[in-house]
């Protein structure tokens, strides 16, 4: 089974505070467990919302509205995905999250099924033939709405749509994963305060500050991002909120990185490669 481990903002990561040396090398070296142990699918950190933008789509109206976001506690700072036989183990991942992170609050929500059309399958059959273009990463976010709560499938011609949009977006390389998240009611969030960690099960009520799924993508800028999810499928019908975030990359942490760490990069994902995410530790470990 698949989970999400979502990485809760607070201010420091809204206020773009990158973490110490040594969180970094702690939160690598959490990845790289995660990655011996052959659960490990992908991670990445994201930059602040004051960086991202979010797009309401209604009847066919399409409105942009940039960062930053007010709500800091139910935005997200960053995410793995991670492979394990059940909830309960994933929970158990989740508890050896490194204290060095201080107070923290971590969601998880198992992948309800991948978007159509970026299963790894797929993925492997429409992987461009050129080397992977050059660009910036982003994770663009699809709200939860009542539906995606209750857990309403997308009608067949929204499942057709969306799957023939990212088969084309595979194509191109600018789709790098994707994936869809089953309801809160089946998710988790464990909270660190003070050394001591607190476990709740959904489902949370803060429905429209939810997530019911993702894409990965990589174009050349911010407007190319929002030109992609213009032309995405709105995957409730006429009416879709997402919200799109920068992923950070290894050179946004300057010499923080020491050659060990981007030796240790380089070790996960040559092994990812296969497993249709890809991860960093730049981008793991600034989930911190």
């Amino acid at each position: 089974m698949k989970f999400l481990i979502l990485r809760k903002a607070d201010s420091k990561t809204e206020a773009g505070v990158l973490p110490s040396e040594q969180l970094l090398s702690a939160m690598g070296k959490y990845h790289e467990e995660l990655a011996a142990a052959g659960i490990l699918r992908g991670g990445e950190g994201l930059q602040p919302s004051a960086k991202g933008m979010r797009l309401s789509v209604s009847n066919g109206k399409v409105s942009v509205i940039d960062g930053p976001f007010a709500e800091t506690k139910e935005l997200i700072a960053g995410f793995s995905m991670i492979d394990v036989p059940s909830k309960q183990d994933a929970i158990d991942w989740v508890k050896r999250w490194p204290p060095l992170d201080g107070d923290v609050v971590l969601e998880i929500r198992e992948a309800a099924t991948a978007c159509p059309g970026t299963d790894a399958a797929v993925a492997a059959a429409l992987a461009p033939k050129d080397p992977a273009p050059e660009g910036m990463r982003f994770m663009v976010m699809i709200k939860s709405n009542r539906d995606s709560e209750a857990g309403v499938r997308p009608d067949q011609k929204i499942l057709d749509a969306m799957q023939q949009f990212n088969e084309a977006s595979m194509r191109t390389g600018e789709l790098l994963a994707g994936e869809g998240l089953g309801p809160s009611a089946k998710g988790t969030r464990i909270a660190f305060s003070g050394g001591k960690m607190s476990i709740t099960d959904g489902p949370f009520t803060e429905i429209k500050e939810l997530i019911a799924g993702f894409w990965l993508i990589r174009v050349k800028s911010k407007q190319d991002a929002i030109e992609w999810v213009k032309r995405s499928p709105c995957p409730f019908g006429a009416n879709a909120e997402f919200e799109i975030r920068q992923v950070y990359e290894m050179d946004d942490f300057d010499q923080a990185f020491s050659p060990e760490m981007r030796e240790a990069e380089q070790r996960m994902r040559d092994g990812l490669l296969e497993s249709g995410m890809q991860t960093t530790l730049a981008g793991a470990a600034s989930q911190a």
